[in-house]
């Protein structure tokens, strides 16, 4: 996916009067979220938008102030379990378009999100939904 069909390129902002004086971007598209960190040493983390499982927006005072919130969002990915996009403008936006192009990225890779319910100690005999 190009930079240019990347729904939201923002960057992270310091708390203090939301000033742009960072070296984080994160670039938030359709099937990928990826952050761009570091000047003398760039780093490029991606993670796809199927295994991004819940999203959290939080907005500390002094963000609320500023106009800022960070979004956590917890994944599936094998690198990184929980990914912070922080001091954003716009945050409840991007969070709410990250829930949405998640679920729609499942929907069309077709996976399917289950939770693991087990019934230790049960005969599978007993249960009456088996045996019909």
């Amino acid at each position: 996916m190009n930079r240019e069909e990347m729904k939201y390129n923002v960057r992270k902002r310091w708390v203090f009067f939301g000033l742009p004086f960072t070296f984080t971007i994160y670039h938030i598209g359709e099937d990928l979220l990826t952050i761009d960190t570091g000047f003398f040493k760039l780093e490029q983390n991606d993670c796809y938008m199927y295994k991004i499982t819940d999203a959290k927006l939080t907005r500390t005072l002094m963000e609320r102030v500023f106009g800022l919130g960070t979004i956590t969002c917890y994944t599936g990915d094998t690198t990184d379990k929980v990914i912070e996009i922080k001091h954003i403008k716009d945050s409840e936006v991007i969070k709410d378009y990250i829930i949405k192009a998640s679920e729609a990225a499942r929907i069309r890779r077709r996976t399917v999100n289950m939770q693991n319910i087990t019934a230790d100690g049960l005969d599978p005999d007993e249960l009456d939904i088996i045996n019909d």
